[in-house]
C-alpha cells in the first residue's frame, strides 16, 4: 500500500507516546513493504536535530497549542487555506491508497472534511481525546456553527447571504464538525472509543487497536527478592498524579518499618517538580526518594533494577505504555485502572490494583506486594506472557495493517 499519515507533530519534534507509536508504527509498515510518507507540522523543539530525514513533510502550520499562538477567526482563514493547500499538493503529488490521520490536536479540522469528502479511504488512529474533548473546539469550524455572540451570528448571516460562505468553503470547508462520519476508525482501548461515542459522534463501530511494546528490547528481572527498591516512571504533572505514588510510599514504608526507597524518573513543569520537592522535603525523605530522568532507551535497562513499578496515573489515560514495559522487563506491578488501563489489569492476577487518587489504597497494595511469599515472582510472569501475546508492537501492527487493506478494499468493492 501507498500510505500517506498525517498528524501534528513527529519525532524528533514530538512530546509524548502518541508521536512515538506513530513513528513505531510507520517504521513497522514500511519494513512490511508498504510506502509510507508523514505529513507533519513544521513545530520543532529546540536541540534535536530532524536533518536527513526522508518522506517527512514538515508543512502544516499549528494554531494555539505547543505556544504557538491563537489567532482571531479573520487572521485564521490564511492559516487554515495554506494547511488546505499542504494537504491537497502533496495528496496529489503522492496519489496514496488510504489515509492515516492520527493526532490532531491544534492542527486545522477542516482539513478532516476535505479529506472525508474525497474518494479515497481515510483511517483514524485515536489514542488520545481530541475527539471526545476538543474537536467541538476547534476556532475555525465552531466559528462557523456554534451560537456564539450576536456579532458573531450577524456575520455568519451575511457571509451566508452574500455567498461569501460559499466561496470561502470552496477553499476551506466551514461544515460542522457533527457532519464527520469517521467510516474507518480504531481505537488504543475500548474505554477509548465508549468515551468518544459518549461525546455524540458516530464511533460505536471502531475497532479496538492496543498500543503496543517491543517487549523483546527490555532487560529482563531474573532474581525476586523481597520488594524494597520502587519505581515510578512518566511526566512529572498533576494527571500522571506522581504525587499520590509519593504518598502512598510513604505511608507504606513508615507502616512496615522496611528500608523501602522510591526513585521517580521524569520531567515536568518547574513548579509541579517544586511541590514535589517540598513534599518529599517536608517527609524528611531526602535519602530514600529520588527524583531522576532518563531518555526511553536508558529505561529499557533500568526497570529491571528495580523490584515493583507503580503507574498513578489519573486523567482518563487512553491506554498507558509504562506498565506494559515494566511488564515486559519482568517488574512487578502496582496499578490504579485508570481509562484504558483497566482493560490490562487483572488484580491479583497480572499487576495489584489500587484506587486512583487515593495514597492509603495504594500503601495498601504495595503492603500486599510485601507480603507475596514469591515476592511477586508468577503475577509478573503472567503479566510478561499477556504482553507478549497481546501488546506487542507486532501484534498492534498487525491490527493496523489489517484495516488498513480492509479499507483500501472496500473502496474497490
Amino acid at each position: 500500500m501507498n500510505i500517506l499519515v498525517i498528524s501534528n507533530l513527529y519525532p524528533p519534534h514530538g512530546i509524548g507516546g502518541y508521536e512515538e507509536r506513530c513513528m513505531q508504527t510507520v517504521n513497522a509498515l514500511r519494513l512490511r513493504g508498504h510506502t509510507v510518507h508523514v505529513l507533519t507540522s513544521d513545530h520543532s523543539v529546540e536541540g534535536r536535530d530532524a536533518s536527513g530525514e526522508k518522506a517527512i513533510f514538515r508543512r502544516l502550520k499549528v494554531h494555539g497549542f505547543y505556544g504557538h499562538p491563537w489567532l482571531p477567526i479573520h487572521q485564521l482563514y490564511p492559516l487554515e487555506q495554506a494547511n488546505q493547500k499542504a494537504m491537497q499538493a502533496l495528496i496529489e503529488e503522492l496519489q496514496p491508497d488510504v489515509v492515516h490521520v492520527w493526532n490532531m490536536g491544534g492542527i486545522s479540522k477542516s482539513l478532516l472534511h476535505t479529506l472525508e469528502q474525497a474518494k479515497r479511504p481515510v483511517v483514524y488512529d485515536i489514542s488520545d481525546h481530541w475527539i471526545a474533548r476538543s474537536l467541538k473546539a476547534d476556532v475555525w469550524l465552531s466559528w462557523w456553527n456554534d451560537s456564539g455572540s450576536i456579532m458573531r451570528k450577524t456575520l455568519r448571516s451575511v457571509a451566508t447571504i452574500t455567498g461569501l460562505r460559499k466561496a470561502i468553503s470552496a477553499k476551506v470547508p466551514t461544515a460542522s464538525v457533527r457532519s464527520l462520519q469517521f467510516k474507518h476508525i480504531y481505537f488504543c482501548s475500548r474505554y477509548m472509543r465508549d468515551t468518544t461515542a459518549q461525546q455524540g459522534y458516530p464511533v460505536s463501530h471502531g475497532k479496538i487497536a492496543y498500543c503496543g511494546v517491543e517487549a523483546e528490547r527490555f532487560l529482563r528481572k531474573t532474581e525476586y527478592t523481597p520488594a524494597r527498591k520502587f519505581l515510578w516512571v512518566g511526566r512529572l504533572a498533576e494527571d500522571k498524579d506522581p504525587m499520590t505514588a509519593l504518598k502512598g510510599f510513604l505511608r507504606a514504608r513508615q507502616s512496615c518499618d522496611e528500608a523501602l526507597t522510591l526513585d521517580i524518573y521524569g520531567r515536568g513543569e518547574e513548579e509541579f517538580v517544586a511541590s514535589l520537592k517540598r513534599e518529599i522535603t517536608k517527609a524528611k525523605a531526602e535519602e530514600f526518594v529520588k527524583l531522576k530522568s532518563a531518555t526511553h532507551d536508558e529505561m529499557r535497562g533500568l526497570y529491571a533494577q528495580y523490584d515493583a513499578y507503580i503507574f498513578s496515573s489519573n486523567w482518563g489515560e487512553p491506554f498507558a505504555l509504562t506498565p506494559l514495559e515494566a511488564m515486559s522487563a519482568g517488574l512487578p506491578v502496582i496499578m490504579c485502572p485508570d481509562g484504558g488501563d483497566a482493560e490490562l489489569l487483572h488484580d491479583g492476577d497480572n499487576a495489584l490494583k489500587f484506587s486512583a487518587a487515593s495514597p492509603s489504597s495504594l500503601a495498601g497494595a504495595i503492603m500486599r506486594l510485601l507480603k507475596l511469599p514469591d515476592n511477586g515472582k508468577n503475577m509478573s510472569r503472567i503479566a510478561l506472557q499477556l504482553v507478549e501475546e497481546r501488546f506487542t508492537v507486532q501484534v498492534m501492527t498487525d491490527t493496523i495493517e489489517g484495516l488498513l487493506k480492509r479499507a483500501v478494499e472496500l473502496r474497490h468493492d
